[in-house]
């Protein structure tokens, strides 16, 4: 037994101590180099195009919700920037080369030997390049990173320039000579050789040549003998044949043949359906929506007013360098300093891009904010930081005289009036001047909000007036609702050319909000018709429909028809919600789902930012945003979900969104007279024989003969009497707050009030009449009717 234990020990030892890796173990640590090399790779890589936005993440390493723009994200800026910049620049991409080795080896089991010699020139080639490049690129320490840097400055405290200069070329040579066997001799015979291969290869491949015909050349040996031998292109494994001369002449095996290969189309058999449209369009052509009003013009932009604009931006060279010199110094008070700064002129702010210095966290300068804009003594400063898609910081400054940005100079615009776009619209030009359109098709909705008198009006002027420069009445139709009774109504003088309605009613702006619900319950049922005729035609979206409906593939003996773009604008949204809520609500979020395949978007307008009108189903299905002027943070997180339309300057300056970034624009300015003469020029001319006509929606009658049941009657229909003959006030509203009821309940209250001769019909916008005096009369009432 004793033995037994004796022998266990030793062995047990040896495998516990042992510290020979296995072949498994191996494997795993080879793999673990090389995804480590890779990782680095692509850190370093990212670094370079990364660092200035990472700079301020480096102190925010243990914070999970802080996130960096390299590629490995918070590990990659780390790691990067101690190897890149703490390290030794470029020469670094070594790194992952020597670990990638190293896990090769390991991976495929390989004899590492030499495996420690490729570590030390790795090493010693790694800090000469550092050096050298901190010696040839001074300004660019991120090359040769801080060690080339302080080395490099080093060496040059003691031996000068030229003296590290030659320590460079010393220190090349003896690498030249250890990895490469460089020699003086070995470059002279490398050299003779080559020059005699050359000579050796010309006498043996070049005899005398001579052209013997198109495709052929002669060969003259020194036998005299002529061999004529044709010529092949593109031919491959042709052996060599040895002539009676001793010439060897490439000849090939077989003769092949370069014979054009023709391969004849099958076309497809066409439906007879389709072979029907082909000769109706070579009979007749296309069918054409615009040859009814064949003969209309579209409006000149003799219409529009320049407004003073002198083709250009003034720029005041005083007022930029003032507004330069007083950010700097204001971020200088504050220890932050300035590499370099840029100005971008627009139409009424000026862009200055700012790039820190090294280790300035972005933070610090956004938190300047309302510094910078005391120190500029300026309202509406903005700051972007960063820029997307720069390294950079932004200030937006207004300009003390700001340029008028005239509708006139967006649409004759070269952008604009090329615009390949089903819906373009020109809202006006960005901080670079630029003209900004956008198509309305692709959007395919808009909410667009700010306070009174921001500029909200003439911003759906600026929509309305693109489209009618840009589409004939065929193409679009508009559906307008102005609550307010005076912003839209000079649109009526082009209803029968532009505008859609009702089948029974009078005006085809809408002012009412009844008319409003059921327009918005008839554009429903124009959804779905349209959502037919899709289907039937097996198509997916309104452009496909029309252009097959245009090639005369679609019968309109089957209720098929051209389908114009139908837009609905809605200047006071929050007047709606307020009076008709729910009835309003559900409608426009059922179109704002499902309309935009079939033509039919919606540009919705409040001065109203609150969360109980811009509600959640509204803003899931708006998209595209646009901010006007607002008085509060809060407001224009309600609108674009982000900061800045608090810090706009009105008149007309506005952020617009589409999901991805914000860009500040100044809208273009039409007045009401430019929009006058625009819809005289357009309604002076032939005209269809009415506005487009939606489909009838019948809805709950509110005349008397809604409730002839007395049982029906609402269970607070005594308790809501008694309130209306007490305040002689006939509104669902003050049934809504006095007996704390929702507003259908209340209306329908009202429908019985009506039906039972306490109130008078519905007036519009006016109460309705009480029309018993006082509470015996009502009493009276009550008894008659249950006699």
């Amino acid at each position: 037994m004793a033995k037994k234990r004796t022998k266990s020990k030793p062995t047990s030892a040896k495998k516990s101590f042992s510290l020979r890796l296995s072949k498994q173990n191996k494997i795993i640590l080879g793999s673990l180099l090389i995804v480590l090399s890779i990782a680095l790779f692509f850190s370093f890589m990212s670094y370079y195009f990364t660092w200035q936005e990472d700079q301020s993440m480096l102190s925010q390493f243990k914070d999970r919700n802080a996130q960096a723009s390299n590629l490995l994200n918070k590990f990659g800026a780390g790691v990067s920037h101690f190897f890149m910049y703490k390290g030794f620049g470029l020469a670094s991409f070594a790194f992952p080369l020597l670990l990638a080795v190293t896990g090769l080896y390991l991976f495929l089991g390989l004899d590492k030997k030499g495996l420690i010699g490729k570590w030390i020139w790795g090493l010693t080639g790694i800090i000469w390049v550092s050096v050298a490049l901190g010696f040839f690129a001074v300004e660019q320490p991120l090359l040769g990173g801080l060690i080339g840097y302080e080395m490099n400055d080093f060496l040059q405290d003691y031996t000068g320039k030229i003296g590290v200069f030659l320590l460079l070329i010393f220190v090349l040579i003896v690498i030249l000579v250890q990895l490469f066997n460089f020699t003086p001799e070995g470059i002279a015979s490398f050299f003779r050789s080559q020059k005699q291969n050359i000579k050796s290869d010309f006498k043996k491949t070049n005899p005398k040549v001579s052209v013997a015909g198109e495709n052929s050349i002669e060969l003259s040996t020194d036998a005299d003998v002529p061999v004529v031998v044709d010529t092949y292109t593109h031919k491959k494994d042709i052996p060599p044949l040895q002539t009676e001369a001793g010439l060897d002449v490439n000849l090939p095996q077989e003769e092949e043949m370069d014979i054009d290969l023709k391969v004849e189309k099958v076309t497809e058999e066409k439906e007879e359906k389709d072979i029907k449209a082909e000769k109706l369009v070579q009979d007749f052509g296309e069918f054409d929506p615009k040859l009814e009003l064949g003969n209309y013009k579209f409006p000149p932009l003799d219409l529009l007013d320049p407004h003073g604009a002198s083709g250009g931006i003034t720029i005041n060279q005083e007022e930029l360098e003032e507004n330069k010199n007083k950010i700097v110094s204001t971020l200088k008070n504050y220890k932050i300093g300035i590499a370099q700064i840029k100005a971008t002129i627009g139409p009424t702010v000026t862009l200055y891009e700012i790039v820190p210095e090294a280790g300035i966290r972005i933070s610090k300068i956004k938190n300047l904010e309302d510094d910078i804009a005391l120190s500029l003594a300026a309202l509406g400063i903005r700051i972007i930081a960063p820029i997307p898609g720069k390294g950079t910081i932004g200030i937006e400054v207004p300009n003390k005289n700001a340029t008028i940005v005239s509708m006139r100079s967006v649409i004759a615009s070269n952008k604009f009036q090329k615009a390949e776009m089903e819906l373009p619209i020109a809202f006006g030009k960005t901080i670079s001047n630029e003209t900004f359109v956008v198509d309305l098709a692709k959007m395919p909705h808009m909410l667009m909000a700010g306070a009174t008198g921001q500029g909200k009006s003439v911003g759906l002027n600026a929509v309305i007036t693109s489209l009618l420069y840009k589409k004939h009445p065929a193409e679009v139709k508009f559906i307008l609702v102005d609550p307010k009774k005076v912003e839209l109504t000079l649109y009526n003088k082009i209803e029968r050319h532009f505008l859609a309605k009702l089948p029974d009613s009078e005006d085809a702006i809408i002012t009412d909000n009844t008319k409003v619900i059921h327009t918005l319950n008839s554009l429903c049922i124009e959804m779905d018709n349209r959502y037919e005729l899709l289907k039937l035609a097996m198509v997916r979206n309104i452009k496909e429909y029309n252009v097959k409906f245009k090639a005369r593939k679609l019968n309109p003996n089957d209720g098929h028809k051209f389908l114009p773009y139908i837009i609905l604008v809605i200047d006071e949204f929050a007047d709606l919600i307020m009076t008709a809520g729910k009835e309003v609500e559900t409608p426009i979020a059922r179109l704002a789902q499902l309309a935009r395949a079939i033509g039919i978007h919606l540009i919705i307008a409040t001065q109203r930012p609150s969360v109980n009108v811009i509600t959640g189903i509204i803003k899931a299905n708006f998209p595209a945003r646009i901010a006007f002027r607002v008085t509060s943070k809060i407001d224009s997180r309600t609108i674009l979900d982000a900061q800045g339309a608090d810090q706009l300057i009105g008149r007309g300056d506005m952020l617009y969104t589409q999901g991805n970034d914000v860009t500040r624009l100044q809208c273009a300015f039409v007045d009401t007279p430019e929009v006058a003469k625009i819809t005289e020029y357009i309604g002076s001319q032939r005209a269809y024989p009415d506005a487009h006509l939606l489909p009838e929606y019948v809805g709950e009658d509110s005349g008397t003969g809604i409730d002839y049941d007395i049982a029906d009657r609402d269970a607070m229909f005594r308790d809501a009497a008694e309130v209306i003959v007490t305040a002689q006030q006939g509104s669902a509203s003050l049934i809504q707050r006095k007996l704390k009821l929702g507003y259908n309940r209340a209306g329908r209250i009202i429908d019985q009030l009506e039906a039972a001769g306490i109130v008078g019909p519905f007036e519009g916008s006016k109460a309705r009449q009480v029309l018993v005096p006082d509470m015996y009369a009502l009493e009276q009432l009550l008894q008659n009717e249950t006699k």
